[in-house]
């Protein structure tokens, strides 16, 4: 009964074959994804929030974190749900967690996004942006309609940046941690409660996180959350690049306190020069300059930024796999 006795290499083992998963499949399109299900759930909630708060901004506060606490707890609960299936039925359930984990991963939808506004580029600076602009627009929040060649990349490469340690390192991190507090008791929330409630939390601060309006009371919460999740699994992914020190002061006069730290640690890590002058809805935003000294982004730093995730996955991956595997050998001399 694998309920009486969780393997910490078999957990391993889950979140590795769950990362590989990723990399070679992604989220293909037709599939269903938890992260759907929640956009889904934050409408409703939204709307039914504005429909009884209105305009009172303790009112709009209250409802966002009874949002956030409705949607991590919905979130948290569904991992769960299926890891008791994993620890009860290994061989059904064993299945629905690698796919539940590999579905809060986005390792190789943010290489498929960004290598496809790449592609889009035309040879030469004076030829039709429009078409790279229009992608572009998928994914990033600023206004794309009067970006040229180099604001363009720009764009590309500190979305890949900050979305890095978004899409990928932030809930890798968060599952390993899971797979250690399930290893220590089973009845814990697992890695995938806390890879799936570590998405909600992020999927709350892309759609209600703007100092705008209503959201800037109703996404408080999910937003301040979301900060504190990242907050961690950011400093180490600048730590895994060899530029902490560099990255934190850069990054410090960033509004958010993850953002400018993960785009600076991989602005030096790949010697390009990030932040400037964006705009948002018509409204002109100045960021901080990240690595002045850098070249200006470029296609192959693109690649760098996306291969260096990779690579720090795999070391993240290995690490606490030799950490399991001391761990489950340590076990077997004491039985």
């Amino acid at each position: 009964d694998w309920s009486s006795d969780v393997c910490s290499s078999d957990l391993w083992l889950a979140v590795a074959l769950a990362a590989g998963l990723d990399r070679l499949v992604g989220d293909p399109r037709p599939w269903p994804h938890p992260v759907v299900a929640m956009g889904w759930w934050i409408g409703r909630f939204r709307t039914a929030a504005e429909a009884l708060a209105g305009d009172r901004p303790w009112a709009l506060r209250l409802a966002g974190m009874l949002i956030t606490l409705a949607l991590l707890g919905g979130s948290g609960l569904g991992g769960w749900a299926i890891e008791r299936l994993a620890l009860d039925w290994p061989l059904a359930g064993g299945g629905l967690l690698v796919a539940g984990l590999a579905s809060a991963l986005a390792g190789r939808s943010l290489r498929l996004e960004v290598e496809a506004v790449q592609q889009l580029l035309p040879a030469t600076a004076d030829g039709d942006l429009t078409a790279a602009r229009g992608r572009l627009a998928w994914i990033v929040g600023r206004d794309t309609d009067r970006l040229d060649r180099d604001g363009i990349l720009r764009a590309l490469a500190e979305t890949a940046s900050e979305n890095a340690v978004d899409g990928q390192l932030a809930p890798l991190f968060w599952m390993l941690v899971g797979a250690a507090l399930w290893c220590s008791a089973p009845g814990l929330p697992g890695p995938l409660s806390l890879a799936w409630a570590f998405k909600a939390s992020s999927t709350l601060d892309s759609m209600l996180g703007y100092r705008r309006g209503r959201l800037r009371w109703l996404g408080t919460a999910g937003a301040r959350l979301d900060d504190a999740l990242t907050w961690l699994p950011c400093r180490l992914t600048a730590l895994s690049l060899g530029h902490w020190t560099e990255a934190l002061d850069d990054g410090r006069p960033d509004p958010s306190p993850n953002a400018g730290v993960s785009q600076a640690a991989y602005a030096h890590a790949v010697g390009i020069r990030l932040g400037g002058l964006n705009h948002y809805r018509g409204e002109a935003r100045s960021k901080p300059l990240l690595n002045r000294r850098g070249r200006p982004a470029d296609t192959s730093a693109l690649g760098a930024i996306l291969d260096l995730t990779g690579c720090i996955s795999l070391g993240w991956l290995a690490a606490t796999g030799l950490a399991a595997a001391a761990l489950q050998a340590w076990r077997w001399m004491q039985t």
